[in-house]
C-alpha cells in the first residue's frame, strides 16, 4: 500500500448505512477498492460497471448502484 493512501482514506459511512443518494468520487473509489482515477476513466469512457451522474461538472456515484455491484443490503 502506498504510504500516502493511508492519509487520504476518507472517513466513510458503511455502505449498508449510507443515507445519501450519491457519493463523491473519492468515497465511491474507497468502497470499490479502486483508485479515484479509475472511476474517472470509467466515467469518461462510459465502460465501467456503473455510470455516474454529472452535477455541475462533478461526478456523483449512485449509492444504489454501488450496493448492487458490491451486493450489500441497506439496513436504513
Amino acid at each position: 500500500m502506498n504510504k500516502y493512501m493511508a492519509t487520504l482514506t476518507p472517513q466513510t459511512t458503511p455502505l449498508e448505512r449510507e443515507t445519501r443518494a450519491n457519493l463523491p468520487t473519492h468515497e465511491a473509489a474507497y468502497h470499490l477498492n479502486r483508485a479515484q482515477q479509475t472511476l474517472r476513466l470509467w466515467a469518461m469512457r462510459e465502460n465501467g460497471p456503473l455510470r455516474p451522474i454529472r452535477v455541475n461538472g462533478r461526478l456523483a456515484w449512485p449509492v444504489s448502484e454501488l450496493r448492487r455491484i458490491l451486493q450489500v443490503q441497506s439496513v436504513v
